[in-house]
């Protein structure tokens, strides 16, 4: 019975003890943080002229686009290099076969006026990047009537994104 009465007591007891109180606290903060870089992202697509007729007088016409994503806000310049072909200029450009060659133009407008030219010089495209993809036409011309031999003919332009 003793015992009973003990447990009695000790259970009376701490329920009608006050709880613990905390003696205090502390706190502290922390930064968050990130860099947003400036950059850009180039993609181009292939320019395909197929079949070139040299006795038909008239020029063959090919187009292609670029995608250009830039961090919002930066600027950039595109420029397209003059190809493998030795000797080309903005103004005409070689595909090549063997040591044999044909002629062909790259320009920025549909019109056919304004040349494509490297970065870093005259005629090359400016924009401002919005953080999604922009499209660049190009838009490229054999003229007529050259005296190449019958033959496939190709060409490598390196694209390049300034910023």
């Amino acid at each position: 019975m003793r015992r009973i009465l003990t447990r009695m007591c000790l259970a009376a007891a701490f329920a009608t003890a006050p709880s613990m109180a905390y003696a205090g606290t502390d706190t502290d903060t922390f930064d968050v943080t990130a860099t947003v870089l400036a950059t850009c992202d180039v993609n181009a697509q292939d320019l395909a002229f197929g079949n070139y007729d040299p006795v038909a007088a008239s020029h063959l016409d090919a187009a292609t686009t670029l995608s250009v994503t830039c961090t919002s806000g930066t600027s950039y310049q595109i420029g397209l290099s003059l190809g493998g072909g030795g000797g080309a200029s903005t103004a005409t450009r070689y595909m090549t076969q063997g040591g044999d060659t044909l002629s062909y133009t790259l320009y920025q407008d549909s019109g056919r006026t304004t040349l494509w030219g490297e970065t870093l010089s005259t005629d090359t495209l400016t924009g401002v990047g919005t953080g999604s993809s922009a499209v660049v036409n190009v838009y490229g011309r054999i003229p007529m009537q050259q005296a190449s031999p019958a033959g496939a003919y190709s060409d490598t332009i390196q694209v390049t994104v300034t910023w």
